[in-house]
């Protein structure tokens, strides 16, 4: 096994003198440097004072539970890990344990090799997630970066002639392809989502310049996802009640990268990034707005981007062929869509068609039909 940094410090926290003294001596075998303390209370006084990577505590000690002090380690120190000793085969101190987000949960007495799995596994998972946060807020300061760069040249831009305003529009999409990199979303979603917002937004009776706005703007809706973990965003499967409210926050967060710049296409896309999965009925987020109280701009892009997502393959399924995903949108008209706005365009269903077929592949229409439970879990979330 290799050794371990040196960075790799772990803190043992047992009322036992001789299950101290063993654990040390397993451990530095293994390269690690080991610092001991007697309980919580002298574990805290080493955490203040020296950064350590894992915490190796016992369960049961006198004064205090080990689980409340693993609580109070995991919320104070976020880059340390722990895991949990015991001599107590009990299931209900390790559901409790996990769930606190213990790292590993050992029972005494163990085996040598068994303890130092444990160890390693945990030590992993600490750097994989620190380096996965780190990561994260990386990108999320270039979007910002980036965001304020676009709002400074769009003020800029406002005035300026037809070449101007073509630089304006292709620097509003290469910030929404970037917001939408990491969900392995083409420039084509972007393309084809923004003319069936000007196509719904013409059919909607709504002047000219507004429409051409609502194309531009149309594509940072989902500006906001930016923020959302990689492990919500790309999961395959179902999302927990946890996780849905998580990425149910991107709505909020795209409002707040895009809105108060004083730029009215800036503005308008805030609009659509809060709006767009508010339902009819009520039942949408963030807000739960219904009916009219929703702005126009999000009833369209609404029905726009569920189309295309429907249309499209995703991480949880393959895309439904249009009609299909026509079908599936019916079924929520006056629930999840404007009724009206629905009806105009699924009216104009070939000139749909048609923008579908000049923005990107109809990969679609050779695809199987998922089937219809599978529509049922995902259709709300397309």
């Amino acid at each position: 096994m290799s050794v371990p940094q040196p960075s790799e410090r772990i803190l043992i926290v047992d009322d036992e003198d001789q299950i101290r003294a063993l654990l040390a001596r397993l451990l530095g075998a293994h390269g690690y440097e080991c610092l001991i303390a007697e309980s919580a209370a002298a574990a805290r006084c080493v955490l203040e004072e020296t950064e350590v990577s894992l915490v190796l505590s016992d369960v049961n000690m006198p004064g205090e539970s080990g689980i409340d002090f693993t609580r109070e380690v995991l919320a104070q120190y976020p880059d340390t890990a722990v895991v949990m000793v015991t001599g107590m085969d009990d299931r209900s101190y390790a559901d409790a344990a996990i769930e606190l987000g213990a790292y590993g949960y050992v029972l005494k007495p163990f085996k040598p090799n068994e303890l130092i799995i444990n160890v390693g596994n945990a030590l992993r998972r600490r750097a994989l997630e620190m380096e996965n946060r780190t990561s994260r807020e990386r990108l999320e300061q270039t979007v910002l970066d980036r965001t304020a760069a676009l709002r400074d040249t769009i003020a800029q831009l406002e005035s300026s002639d037809a070449e101007l305003r073509r630089l304006r529009e292709e620097t509003i999409r290469r910030l929404s392809w970037a917001a939408e990199f990491r969900n392995q979303e083409t420039g084509e979603h972007i393309v084809r989502m923004s003319l069936y917002c000007a196509l719904l937004a013409r059919l909607a009776g709504l002047d000219p310049g507004h429409a051409e706005a609502i194309r531009v703007a149309s594509p940072m809706h989902d500006v906001g996802k930016i923020g959302i973990p990689d492990r919500i965003l790309l999961k395959p499967g179902r999302l927990s009640d946890d996780e849905r409210r998580v990425m149910e926050a991107h709505t909020e967060m795209g409002h707040r990268i895009l809105a108060g710049s004083g730029v009215e296409l800036l503005d308008l896309a805030a609009v659509m990034a809060l709006t767009h999965h508010e339902w009819m009925d009520g039942t949408g987020y963030p807000s739960g707005a219904a009916g009219e109280e929703i702005p126009i701009e999000g009833r369209i892009c609404a029905i726009a981007d569920v189309f295309d997502a429907l249309t499209s393959d995703r991480v949880y399924r393959p895309s439904f062929p249009p009609d299909e995903a026509r079908s599936l949108m019916l079924e929520c008209r006056g629930t999840q869509f404007d009724p009206d706005l629905l009806d105009l365009f699924l009216g104009s269903f070939d000139d749909v068609l048609e923008i579908r077929r000049a923005a990107g592949t109809d990969a679609a229409e050779q695809t199987p039909a998922v089937t219809s439970k599978q529509a049922a879990e995902r259709r709300a979330t397309a």
